[in-house]
């Protein structure tokens, strides 16, 4: 279920999947995919599902289906290295959609931008719309509220007999919102909020304010 918010007098829309949709502007916002680091790993060895993959496709698609926008950002770290098998899956996947692809690139974001350009994919630094500052990485700008990825939120929930569950999370804070990472097999940075942060939690197909 998703948990519909303002922010500055604006409606947002957080997904379980932990993309954000920003109704106005038709702009469907997904951070830290990183696509590839399945294959990079399993290359090297590491035993991780190759279904992984294709959980990330599918994922995307369903948001497509869902939300219909006019416009998908990326907000850094789409692909996690170098070149490897899942540039082809992304560029057929890109090839059939009808939306317009935005990137904001991140630290792991090394492919040659001709490789994105020829898909049709256009490359920013950061981008300003109305109040709203889209970066890769948390930064701070006079009078706009950022909205980022780079640090893969997550937050621990504690029960009463010591149970703990690690979950995904938005974390937001007075003029930012750190949005979760998208992409399978990513891991998370367990975030401590001061008591004005909101933690906005995934738990299943939910999402959830727990503070």
């Amino acid at each position: 279920m998703n948990i519909n918010i303002q922010v500055r007098n604006t409606d947002f829309v957080l997904h379980p999947s932990g993309a954000t949709y920003w109704p106005e502007r038709e702009i469907l916002l997904i951070a830290d995919v990183h696509l590839g680091k399945v294959s990079h790993f399993r290359k090297h060895g590491s035993a991780v599902p190759i279904e992984a993959i294709d959980n990330n496709f599918r994922k995307m698609d369903q948001l497509l289906k869902e939300f219909d926008p006019e416009h998908i950002v990326f907000l850094g770290d789409l692909f996690h290295s170098s070149l490897n098998i899942e540039w082809e899956l992304f560029a057929d996947w890109k090839t059939n959609l009808d939306q317009q692809v935005h990137l904001v690139a991140g630290n792991h974001d090394i492919i040659s931008p001709l490789k994105y350009q020829t898909l049709g994919i256009s490359i920013f630094s950061d981008l300003k719309i109305e109040n709203f500052h889209l970066s890769h990485h948390p930064e701070e700008k006079e009078n706009l509220f950022n909205i980022c990825g780079h640090i893969h939120p997550g937050f621990k929930m504690r029960g009463s007999g010591k149970q703990v569950l690690k979950l995904r999370c938005f974390f937001m804070k007075n003029n930012q919102m750190i949005m979760p990472a998208f992409g399978e097999f990513t891991g998370n940075y367990f975030m401590k909020p001061e008591e004005e942060d909101l933690i906005f939690a995934i738990t299943g197909k939910e999402v959830i304010l727990v503070n």
